[in-house]
């Protein structure tokens, strides 16, 4: 599908303000290292994640996208009983019942007809959002619609350093887990409304394509358990799965823009870690030049990754909104999404 009438109003975004470091997880896991013989540094050498942020772990999702939604509306060029839709998009959510977006749009101070849903998809859910909301606007069921994400990985990465310690595991066995350290916590909101609600220079969707591989959907699985939030990867199959499904759907994305892999100013790829950056680059073909990376000082935060990164990339550099862009995302599952913006 192509999208001509469907722009990115305002981005915003809302990050913890504890800091936490590779190595300050490493000086954690010290019974574990210092049980198998692991040199501190290591984390970051593999990952090339220096730091994550992280809000404390009783800091529900809810409040994460509710901080970034009322960035996104603090300046009052949003009227909030004007939001015809509201997703939560992220892997985290408060409950099973009800919707988190519940409790979002609550604390949004949004008005009463405002609809809202949850879309959960992995790393994927805030680009499904972004394309199911994009298209409502798209045939005129809704005029504007705010999507947000708000991800907080420390109740898993304190449930897995505690279980790293104190089992009895050697170097092969605590592989599983090792994925569990990249993550991070952040939250971002985005409002897309129709081109009569915006300026010229605000990004426009423009077409996108996906591809889908769900052979491979226990190679990534969490769940809450008795203890706490737990989950396994095979980081290496998960890699070589998700840079497949990938390739497949890039391919799909040059056909359908009919673009070089040369020609966006600006690619965004689901932010995991180096070894994946360094992948996707070599697979796809474009110049890692003009890719942003959020995941050395981010980690990995879920559904929040590829909105959060393309945000602070356009912060950083305002002409980059009305650039030719492409969000690249992929989630365990495993299926990609890839969007252009501005084409």
């Amino acid at each position: 599908m192509s999208f001509s009438n469907v722009f990115i109003e305002k981005m915003a975004y809302s990050l913890p303000s504890k800091v936490v470091s590779s190595e300050d997880l490493e000086t954690q896991l010290s019974p574990l290292y210092q049980r198998i013989n692991l040199q501190v540094g290591r984390l970051e050498l593999m990952t090339g994640i220096k730091e994550r942020r992280f809000w404390e772990s009783n800091f529900k999702a809810s409040m994460a996208s509710a901080n970034a939604g009322i960035n996104l509306l603090k300046d009052g060029d949003i009227d909030p009983d004007e939001v015809d839709l509201l997703i939560h998009a992220a892997v985290c959510r408060d409950r099973l019942e009800p919707a988190t977006a519940s409790y979002v749009h609550n604390l949004m101070g949004l008005g009463e007809k405002t609809q809202i849903l949850d879309i959960s998809n992995a790393c994927l859910g805030f680009l499904n959002a972004l394309i199911l909301a994009g298209s409502m606007i798209e045939n005129g069921t809704i005029n504007r619609a705010i999507i947000v994400a708000g991800e907080n990985g420390k109740p898993l990465v304190d449930e897995t350093i505690k279980l790293l310690n104190n089992g009895n595991m050697d170097r092969k066995s605590i592989k599983p887990y090792f994925a569990n350290l990249t993550i991070g916590a952040a939250a971002v909101a985005w409002s897309i409304t129709n081109k009569e609600n915006c300026n010229t220079d605000s990004p426009r969707l423009g077409q996108f394509t996906g591809s889908t591989d769900t052979t491979h959907n226990n190679l990534c699985e969490g769940d809450q358990s008795v203890e706490g939030m737990v989950m396994q990867t095979d980081s290496e199959e998960l890699l070589h799965a998700g840079i497949s499904v990938a390739k497949k759907a890039w391919a799909k994305f040059l056909a359908k823009t009919s673009w070089a892999p040369s020609d966006p100013r600006l690619l965004v790829t689901h932010q995991v870690g180096k070894a994946h950056q360094l992948q996707i680059e070599s697979a796809l073909g474009y110049n890692p030049d003009n890719s942003f990376n959020t995941f050395q000082t981010l980690g990995n935060c879920g559904s929040v990754s590829v909105p959060i990164t393309y945000t602070l990339a356009c912060e950083g550099n305002p002409d980059l909104q009305t650039q030719k862009s492409a969000l690249l995302g992929i989630g365990s599952g495993l299926s990609s999404l890839m969007l252009s913006l501005n084409n």
